[in-house]
């Protein structure tokens, strides 16, 4: 399991914070990981050095929320998919049920293929879950968390071993350092 995991939702900014707020901790006690601010949305680099510094200084896992789209673009034309990609940071997509009428977790995936981002695997939030349609799909999947636990701490969780398929899907995430390296990013 990778020292850090950003989780990233799509959609509005003010939609994606809410959402990372409500399933962060849940997420991350059914994960067995520890829950850490939410990322700056303003500055990608930033947050990243500071996160990649806490990691190595911390012994267990963390869930760290990305309280905005990673495809949004920010202020200097940049995105925060660009900067996942260039630092390596592994992440997490987490995709509502009632995203999953349109095409955008594929859309999500694509994003983070096409900029490099060790993507861990997607976690549907929400009922229902059609494992057969997720399966035809092609995607990453990892499994769904029931929405209306929301708020509680030991949010139920209708794939029991989730935990075990995120250990697994990180075990076989490319870490290796980007061909032009996150430092390039930074200055």
């Amino acid at each position: 399991m990778p020292p850090a995991l950003v989780l990233l939702g799509a959609g509005r900014a003010p939609e994606v914070a809410a959402l990372t707020a409500t399933a962060g901790p849940v997420l991350a006690s059914a994960l067995a990981l520890s829950l850490e601010a939410p990322l700056p949305p303003a500055d990608p680099h930033g947050g990243l050095a500071a996160l990649a510094e806490r990691a190595s200084s911390s012994g267990s896992g963390a869930l760290v929320p990305l309280p905005l789209d990673p495809g949004e673009p920010l202020a200097d034309g940049s995105t925060w998919a660009e900067a996942l990609g260039a630092w390596r940071q592994p992440a997490l997509l987490l995709i509502t049920a009632e995203q999953q009428a349109s095409g955008l977790a594929a859309a999500m995936v694509a994003l983070a293929r096409q900029e490099g981002v060790p993507l861990a695997g997607l976690i549907q939030w929400g009922l229902p879950w059609r494992p057969e349609l997720r399966r035809r799909q092609g995607l990453p999947w990892l499994g769904v968390v029931e929405a209306s636990r929301r708020g509680e701490a030991d949010g139920a969780l209708e794939t029991p071993d989730l935990a075990l398929a995120l250990a697994l899907a990180c075990a076989r995430l490319d870490l290796a350092p980007a061909a032009e390296g996150a430092a390039e990013g930074a200055d």
